[in-house]
């Protein structure tokens, strides 16, 4: 009798605590991160291939080398290909040797982007540099 007298109440107290146990929810505090690239009015409009608007810009007095989210304005013209706009560059003075943030130069991003027009005016440049130094 003692034995299933001690049974029931560690039955007893096992059947209160299983009724009263509560699910172990942790409150969650979901961040939201959200990543903002501050890329100038000039270098968003080559991206864009904006010719008139480059111009316009230029004119205005736009720095030709101004580094926007750590590339210059002919690396942007180079990664997306846009040769009017990078041969504009190339004659107001763009630095073609200059680097990025991430170490790359504006024939680096063209040929990593596989923008090969962009690339061979880049390449013509620099040759044509090399050669006035040169004289």
């Amino acid at each position: 009798m003692k034995k299933s007298v001690i049974i029931a109440a560690i039955a007893l107290c096992f059947s209160i605590v299983t009724v009263n146990a509560k699910a172990i929810t942790e409150n969650t505090n979901t961040t939201h991160v959200e990543f903002v690239f501050k890329v100038n009015s000039f270098c968003v409009s080559i991206a864009k291939g904006d010719l008139e608007t480059v111009q316009k810009l230029i004119e205005r007095g736009a720095d030709v080398n101004e580094m926007s989210n750590g590339m210059t304005p002919a690396m942007y013209a180079a990664k997306f290909n846009r040769t009017d706009i990078l041969k504009l560059l190339i004659a107001k003075g763009a630095n073609l040797k200059a680097k990025s943030a991430k170490k790359m130069t504006a024939l680096k991003y063209a040929e990593l982007h596989g923008a090969n027009d962009a690339a061979a005016i880049i390449k013509e440049a620099i040759a044509k540099s090399k050669s006035k130094r040169k004289k």
